[in-house]
């Protein structure tokens, strides 16, 4: 009730996904069935802070943010 009673009060529309039909979802659905298959059920996180690391690092192909950076800087340069 208190999620309704926030919508409510905030004027955010509400929009109910039925039990058993992630269809009316499917982007997410889709996105939450790949990140488990290759994150979540290949990595044994030992804390918390692990987990946002390993998470981190994998939306960026498994190298750190400033690693990225550097790489995305030589992109540019070189075009």
């Amino acid at each position: 009730m208190a999620i309704l009673e926030w919508c409510q009060n905030t004027h955010v529309n509400w929009h109910y996904i039925a039990p058993g039909k992630p269809m009316q979802n499917g982007v997410v659905e889709s996105f939450n069935g790949s990140f488990r298959d290759e994150c979540l059920n290949e990595t044994l996180f030992s804390s918390l802070t692990h987990a946002r690391t390993e998470i981190t690092h994998s939306s960026l192909g498994n190298i750190t943010p400033s690693e990225f950076a550097s790489q995305i800087a030589l992109e540019k340069q070189a075009a």
